[in-house]
């Protein structure tokens, strides 16, 4: 039994040797290549003034249900964020009365800039009986948390936050320019 053993060993040594051989030498690479086109569509002068940042959570449970299928759900912890702002750009001369130390500004109504989703850091936490369908009730999902997030954005008092926020920040500046008597309204 021993002598046999003898006598495979150097063969299967060699037949190990020789399989790592051909494996490196003979193994298939795969290369991936993306060619680019960059083309700048439209440039747009933009006088937004981002005033007040909210980070948003909701924990979204999708269901798709359908009469031949089982019904399908989607467990999703989206994070988002929404941003409030003035437009500057609507700002014009009329807007501004100055007298003698007092300076008075009139700011357009304050907005919400973008309600966006953060992909990067939202998950998918469960599924169950999408199969198929995955990609597609995730996608579903998604948008139903953008609109939900978006509704739920204008019930907040982000509007009213932007006020305070512009009013704290543009009337030290506009002090700093020599005016005691600073007064920013909305119209």
């Amino acid at each position: 039994m021993m002598r046999l053993f003898l006598r495979v060993l150097p063969w299967l040594i060699l037949l190990v040797a020789g399989y790592f051989f051909i494996s490196k030498k003979f193994s298939i690479s795969t290369s991936v290549e993306s060619k680019h086109q960059l083309l700048v569509e439209k440039i747009e002068a933009i006088g937004k003034l981002e005033l007040v940042r909210y980070q948003i959570s909701d924990v979204l449970e999708h269901k798709n249900k359908t009469d031949f299928l089982p019904e399908a759900s989607v467990l999703l912890i989206v994070k988002a964020e929404a941003v409030g702002c003035i437009d500057l750009t609507k700002i014009t001369r009329e807007d501004i009365e100055v007298t003698a130390d007092t300076a008075v500004v009139n700011l357009p109504q304050p907005e919400i800039c973008y309600v966006k989703i953060d992909h990067k850091n939202s998950r998918v936490y469960d599924t169950k009986m999408a199969f198929f369908r995955e990609a597609g009730l995730v996608d579903e999902a998604y948008k139903a948390a953008e609109k939900h997030v978006t509704a739920e954005v204008k019930k907040s008092n982000i509007l009213a936050q932007t006020k305070t926020n512009a009013t704290n920040v543009l009337k030290p500046i506009i002090e700093g320019l020599g005016y005691k008597n600073v007064r920013l309204t909305f119209d």
